[in-house]
């Protein structure tokens, strides 16, 4: 991530107590998109649309903590499978009841995390914020899961196009 998250102390105050937990450290023992855990994963969905939040007038601190709740899960998700349904609508149950665990939720963060699947789920979610980190968390997504293969690119182009040396 290119922002400084821990150097924003508006930011800081909403999650430090739950970035405190264990519940949401264990995150970082799973690997989510690719080169990315699931905890370095969460913070960014957490940052950016707390960000966006800010920036549209809604309620930043329950974007930033649901952001860093909503895949508050412990299991291989390219792995397991559910007989009740598919890990997107499976998941963020899960994670919602992960999270009351650790916090009480508001309606507005509860929506959040159960919605942020809402593309590959059915039920839209309520609230502009729930739209935010929804949005947020695909192109995190998918920024986290296309930095190998730009990677890759870039060493594949300098193979094949590499620079002339002066004489």
């Amino acid at each position: 991530m290119t922002e400084k998250w821990q150097d924003d102390p508006e930011y800081m105050s909403y999650i430090e107590d739950l970035l405190a937990t264990e519940a949401v450290q264990k995150l970082a023992n799973y690997t989510q998109h690719v080169n990315s855990t699931r905890l370095e994963h969460s913070l960014s969905v957490s940052y950016y649309s707390y960000k966006l939040a800010k920036k549209w007038g809604g309620d930043a601190r329950a974007t930033a903590r649901a952001g860093l709740l909503h895949d508050l899960f412990y299991y291989d998700w390219r792995t397991t499978k559910f007989d009740e349904g598919s890990h997107a609508y499976m998941h963020p149950r899960i994670a919602v009841k992960n999270a009351e665990k650790i916090t009480e939720l508001s309606d507005l963060e509860r929506d959040i995390i159960l919605k942020h699947m809402w593309g590959a789920t059915i039920a839209p979610p309520k609230y502009k914020e729930s739209y935010i980190v929804t949005m947020v968390d695909k192109y995190c997504a998918i920024k986290e899961a296309s930095e190998p293969m730009t990677e890759n690119l870039r060493h594949k182009w300098h193979q094949w196009f590499p620079k002339k040396q002066s004489v």
